[in-house]
């Protein structure tokens, strides 16, 4: 399960976080670090703060943006610290190791700025959120800190997966399709947002929090491939009809 897990960081300021990221991943057996447009890297601070996880940063990929991190991933999860202004599927982490364990499928974990974390924008790209129950009057964690907690949660979940039944969600059945992929998800957005628009259900001048709160449905459902290709049918045969 750990192979794969890619932990994807976003923008991150401080090269030494890098290296810090890069000592808590091999501690825990996770080997996947993804960089989106980070401020310096390679460095020197990040190889001394990596103490001994230099394979780590030197396998790490630097991307420009997100969805490049996570355009193979069928489960993507943001780490968030606080309440956001729509409400979404939120997990602490040893939920989120349950969510992840037994899935053969590619996850992505986000973890975002030094400074303020995810946006909202990208948080919408996760099918959950994680958060860390930490105390509410110092709520903020150092990226390495964060990155350890969800790295151990993951080890145990590796370890001991028979701990993790009152956790793990209850599908009742073993999922027969491949879930779709961030891709495949964010093609299906766009044809969704389109179509609507020419329906004139989405006023583009106007569009208040629709494709949020649509994207949220989806993203909830976690579908898979089948069930992708079969929602652009629908949105293909609107289209068709309105010519």
């Amino acid at each position: 399960m750990l192979e794969n897990v890619r932990v994807v960081l976003v923008n991150t300021t401080h090269p030494g976080n890098i290296g810090g990221v890069a000592r808590a991943m091999k501690n825990m057996g996770l080997h996947e670090l993804c960089l989106v447009a980070p401020k310096e890297f390679p460095s020197e601070v990040a190889d001394a703060r990596a103490s001994g996880a230099l394979d780590v940063l030197g396998d790490a990929v630097v991307v420009p943006d997100i969805a490049e991190a996570i355009a193979d991933c069928q489960l993507v999860v943001g780490t968030s610290a606080r309440e956001r202004h729509i409400p979404w599927p939120i997990v602490n982490p040893r939920e989120m190791a349950a969510i992840v364990a037994p899935s053969k499928q590619k996850v992505a974990i986000l973890f975002g700025r030094e400074d303020r974390g995810l946006t909202n924008e990208e948080l919408h790209l996760c099918h959950h959120h994680v958060h860390i129950p930490s105390v509410e009057g110092f709520s903020s964690l150092n990226i390495a800190a964060a990155v350890q907690v969800i790295a151990y949660e993951l080890r145990m979940a590796e370890l001991y997966p028979e701990n993790l039944e009152q956790e793990r969600p209850k599908w009742g059945t073993d999922w027969d399709i491949e879930l779709a992929d961030h891709q495949e998800l964010e093609r299906m957005f766009v044809h969704l947002e389109e179509t609507l628009v020419d329906i004139e259900f989405l006023d583009p001048e106007n569009p208040r929090q629709l494709m949020p709160r649509l994207r949220r449905l989806f993203m909830r459902a976690v579908p898979d491939k089948v069930e992708v290709n079969v929602m652009r049918g629908i949105l293909k045969a609107v289209q068709k009809k309105l010519k």
